[in-house]
């Protein structure tokens, strides 16, 4: 058997969902195939989850700071780790239930459940049933890697995928890879009172690539971790568990957290039937503006492609995918949104547009603001961290940030919005700073870079900016 249509999508998590809703918008006829389960990564085994867990771990940790505040008894509080994660799994189901609901309101009839395989660029075999589609949007999302030597240790290896499934967690964790989940969990599970070690084979964490931010961060978490840099991780099975070392460093645990990165989930896809180049990874020459496979009718969008593996990157993605694979016309560009990425850490590690390592150090001002004596962050006891934001040194115009301070989730979209406007240091400077906030780290940072700064991008206005201290009462 066989059907035609116009636009069939493949996959139906943020990024499919995303480009289905633009090509019913004009696309006579479409499927939505997907093997299931519905309700995406982000709902099942990403976002929602991960934060639900990291804000009960920081409001257990915060027992430590109540006697300061006048409250007695924290001493007495417990942990039920259980029941904690019974109660992140109550939030995940409820918005896994939403985005399955979604699904099927998205795509009526016209949800087919099963793998999507490629035979050509116009045609995608679902089980015994051939889908003949003038236009293909790829969005298969990817998955958590595990090494290969690693599966031997069984369910020992966690993964983002499986570590809210569990009833309990053991007294001692590894975490293997220090990104975004490693460090989020890492912290987490830390905060919730058991043993974390992490490793990582890069210097950086986080996603950062500022060293100055690194270092300040790496001092703050090293109060709560044990953090192994720069080394290979390695694992045995000894005879009271598993012994992760590297480095010269050793430690046994019960269990390991394997956050080395997600892998497309593009093996058996069907992408060698395209005739185009595949790279030694199997992955096929995409243009990031497009999301278009070579001269192909075959769009590759969200963590799938590997470009930005960042759900609202995967949202536009979508968007962008699938207003080109429903219009009649040939493909269409799309502008990219300023990078922003948030690591819901404590301090938050924010990076914003262009990084630190791809600066060009020579035309770039630094502005930077030391949270320690920041008054905000002071009255909540958070007033650690380092932000530092990058200008161009002829314009004054933002180019980046990065950042691990609190509330950096926060001052990254204040700065992303700036950035991707095209405003300067000094424009930036002439917004209202209201008293007391964390925002005003931002406005200490910014005047660094002013100081500066020299040439037609000063103004006189300016004159109010610099006269305003931060902590106006001292």
């Amino acid at each position: 058997m066989s059907q035609q249509v116009d636009t069939a999508i493949v996959g139906a998590g943020s990024a499919g969902l995303s480009a289905l809703r633009q090509v019913k918008k004009s696309a006579e006829s479409f499927v939505l195939i997907d093997p299931g389960p519905l309700g995406t990564t982000c709902a099942r085994a990403g976002c929602m989850p991960s934060k639900a867990l990291i804000h009960v771990a920081n409001a257990y940790h915060r027992r430590h700071a109540l006697k300061q505040l006048g409250i007695r008894g924290a001493s007495r509080l417990r942990c039920e780790i259980p029941d904690v994660l019974q109660h992140v799994r109550t939030l995940r189901d409820h918005f896994t239930a939403g985005m399955v609901e979604a699904t099927h309101h998205l795509a009526g009839t016209q949800y087919w459940q099963g793998k999507g395989v490629l035979e050509g660029p116009q045609h995608i075999r679902v089980g015994k049933e051939v889908i003949h589609a003038r236009r293909i949007v790829l969005a298969p999302g990817a998955s958590p890697v595990v090494p290969k030597p690693w599966r031997a240790f069984g369910d020992r290896i966690l993964t983002s995928s499986t570590i809210f499934e569990q009833e309990d967690f053991p007294p001692r964790i590894a975490v293997i890879g220090l990104g975004a989940i490693g460090l989020e969990l890492g912290q987490a599970l830390a905060r919730l009172g058991v043993a974390v070690t992490g490793f990582d084979r890069a210097d950086m964490i986080g996603g950062l690539s500022d060293p100055m931010v690194n270092a300040a961060t790496l001092e703050l978490l090293r109060q709560e971790l044990a953090l192994h840099l720069g080394v290979s991780a390695e694992i045995r099975e000894v005879e009271d568990g598993l012994e992760v070392s590297g480095g010269g460093q050793k430690v046994v645990v019960d269990k390991i957290l394997a956050a080395v990165g997600v892998k497309p989930n593009i093996e058996g896809l069907g992408l060698e039937t395209l005739n185009v180049d595949l790279d030694d990874q199997g992955m096929p020459s995409i243009d990031p503006l497009t999301a278009q496979i070579a001269d192909q009718p075959v769009y590759l969008a969200g963590d799938a492609n590997g470009i930005r593996p960042i759900l609202h990157e995967a949202l536009d993605e979508g968007f962008i995918a699938g207003r080109s694979g429903g219009k009649a016309d040939d493909r269409e560009c799309s502008c990219r949104r300023t990078p922003l990425r948030i690591v819901f850490s404590d301090p938050q590690c924010a990076g914003v547009g262009t990084e630190f390592a791809a600066l060009d150090k020579q035309a770039t001002v630094i502005g930077k603001a030391d949270f320690t004596d920041q008054s905000r962050a002071v009255l909540e006891g958070s007033n650690r961290g380092l932000l530092r934001v990058y200008a161009a040194a002829s314009s004054g115009r933002l180019l980046g940030a990065e950042m691990g301070v609190p509330d950096g989730e926060h001052l990254g979209h204040l700065l992303a919005l700036a950035i991707q406007e095209e405003q300067t240091v000094f424009d930036l400077l002439r917004m209202p700073f209201y008293h007391p906030t964390t925002t005003e780290g931002l406005r200490t940072a910014l005047r660094d870079a002013a100081h500066q700064l020299d040439g037609p991008g000063r103004r006189s206005e300016l004159s109010l900016c610099e006269s305003c201290p931060e902590a106006p009462l001292r």
